[in-house]
């Protein structure tokens, strides 16, 4: 099989490739020609190869109605040292930003963003990811007068996140690990992007920085910078192209008013689940016991920025949420968001898979802190957390496990813990459920 050119690969979503790539069974001479009729090459440099045994296609494969991968799977750890070591071939802003630049077809944008500077790196693999920057150093809180919507994006939240959402066994944060990027050469000397490239300079402290080119914040004053080269950021895995495992973008019926001075009904009506309840899908599904699983990972990361979630369409209405975009967490260690819980509290209901893990969470010898510890520990950029952040943990698991105990007392045991068959756990599987 000849390599293919990154100019050809810019033309396929991995996926489609792989599909090519592992599922035709036509003459190997055949393919060769449609290649090249199709991609118009002329030379084959540099000679990629693209494998089926790829860590990403794995990952994507492995994809299936349980989670985003199964626990007993090799394919996260490996997935996870690619990110982290792989060479970048290429390096362009995300579909969104482009959305904001009017350079592309923003139907295809799930969630556009604001002022947050993230960028899509691909590796030698071809595999994909996104990249967001260090902004925020670990030590500094995000200030008491900022409101949830302009707070910075911080990269090691996005990586915690990632292990808390593993430690919970929800598996539905996409695999994340920390990297030390060098700007200039793996990014600026690999982009194609004119705008990209434009907007790098030279710091009066000698160190290379960019911004982000967006009608927001484009000022040298936001922007990022290495140590010369050097910066810390997180890289995300990317979830099969939409055209591929399309996924539903849909409003928490949580939300909150990204006004300065707005409330939304929640906040002002304790009797709100009520309406909630009877409204499709929630009166019909496991989706509000979905949701509730989502405000309990969010309280502990300390994330008040859920306006949206997502879910793959094959998986039906009791298909799990995806927990995407947790960069906004671990803001502030000495704050615990109560309001955050309210789908638990207003709802009174939770899964008794959930409810098991975080009672195990708050023994002594499986003590919560503890364990993202040890996990984090295995991250380039260990310490991910500081100390304060990770005992902040055990302080809103108590919270949270205090709420599930405030509603057995009010309600009885048998209409809080949802432990039926739309809601048990089910075996793990590392069947490919998500392309089968």
């Amino acid at each position: 099989m000849r390599p293919l050119s990154p100019n050809a690969w810019n033309l396929l979503t991995g996926f489609e490739l792989c599909q090519k790539l592992c599922c035709n069974h036509t003459n190997p001479y055949r393919r060769h020609k449609i290649y090249k009729e199709q991609f118009n090459l002329t030379s084959w440099d540099p000679p990629l190869q693209l494998r089926s045994e790829a860590s990403w296609i794995q990952f994507h494969l492995g994809i299936n109605s349980h989670g985003l991968y199964s626990r007993s799977s090799p394919v996260v750890s490996k997935l996870l040292h690619d990110m982290r070591y792989f060479p970048t071939i290429s390096a362009d802003y995300s579909q969104d930003e482009k959305a904001l630049l009017g350079a592309c077809d923003c139907s295809q944008i799930v969630k556009p963003s604001g002022v947050h500077l993230k960028l899509v790196l691909r590796f030698s693999d071809f595999g994909k990811a996104m990249f967001k920057p260090m902004r925020q150093q670990r030590e500094e809180e995000t200030p008491e007068n900022f409101f949830y919507f302009i707070d910075f994006q911080r990269h090691n939240a996005e990586i915690a996140a990632f292990h808390l959402d593993r430690i919970l066994d929800f598996r539905r944060v996409p695999p994340t690990v920390g990297r030390l990027v060098n700007v200039t050469k793996e990014i600026l000397e690999v982009t194609k992007n004119e705008i990209l490239q434009s907007v790098f300079f030279v710091s009066p402290a000698n160190n290379v920085c960019f911004f982000a080119k967006c009608p927001y914040m484009c000022k040298t004053e936001y922007a990022v910078c290495g140590n010369p080269h050097l910066l810390e950021g997180s890289l995300s895995a990317f979830l099969p192209s939409l055209n591929l495992a399309p996924r539903l973008s849909v409003p928490n019926p949580w939300i909150r008013s990204y006004s300065l001075s707005g409330k939304e009904e929640w906040e002002l009506n304790p009797l709100y689940c009520d309406t909630v309840k009877q409204i499709y899908p929630y009166n019909s599904s496991s989706r509000l016991l979905g949701v509730i699983d989502m405000a309990i990972f969010d309280f502990l990361i300390g994330n008040m920025d859920r306006h949206h979630y997502e879910m793959f369409t094959k998986f039906g209405d009791d298909g799990y949420l995806i927990h995407l975009d947790n960069a906004r967490g671990f803001g502030r260690h000495s704050q615990d968001e109560i309001s955050i819980l309210a789908p638990l509290s207003q709802c009174c209901m939770i899964k008794k898979k959930t409810l098991l893990h975080l009672q195990l969470l708050a023994q002594a010898d499986y003590r919560l802190s503890d364990v993202m510890r040890e996990s984090l520990l295995d991250d380039q950029l260990a310490p991910v957390l500081t100390e304060p952040h990770l005992l902040a943990l055990d302080r809103r698991l108590h919270i949270i496990l205090k709420t599930v105990e405030d509603c057995i007392e009010a309600r009885g045991e048998g209409r809080v813990i949802a432990d039926g068959p739309a809601q048990q756990s089910a075996p793990d599987s590392g069947q490919a459920n998500l392309t089968s």
